[in-house]
């Protein structure tokens, strides 16, 4: 596989301002079995910023905060920490926190969002 091709297309749909482009990586770069493809996905999901994007990479287990694989959540935390605008992020974060029904997934937004309050 051409990663550099790839990563720029991976980067063009993240620029994408429609909401398909989000379906489009949700539907392949989070359920790609290569770290590095769900690595550079959860980056793009995060930097687009809306709702929708922002709330698949923190509610959805085995995706974003909650990947099975340390170095995918991690990158899907430490971009969730740079957003410059939190705003959104955090209002998922605390729906998740007081109303998702898996208490894993519930932890990990708490972490996060502890995270968040001491990077701001």
């Amino acid at each position: 596989m051409n990663t550099k091709r790839v990563k720029n297309i991976i980067e063009a749909l993240g620029k994408h301002k429609d909401e398909e482009s989000i379906e489009v990586l949700n539907d392949l770069g989070t359920n790609c079995p290569i770290d590095e493809i769900r690595e550079l996905t959860s980056k793009a999901l995060i930097r687009k910023n809306t709702h929708k994007s922002l709330e698949l990479m923190i509610v959805n287990k085995g995706k974003g905060i909650n990947d099975l694989s340390a170095r995918v959540a991690m990158c899907a935390i430490n971009e969730l920490l740079a957003l410059k605008d939190k705003q959104e992020a955090i209002k998922i974060l605390d729906d998740t926190i007081n109303m998702h029904s898996e208490k894993e997934v519930q932890d990990t937004a708490r972490s996060v969002k502890a995270l968040m309050s001491f990077s701001s």
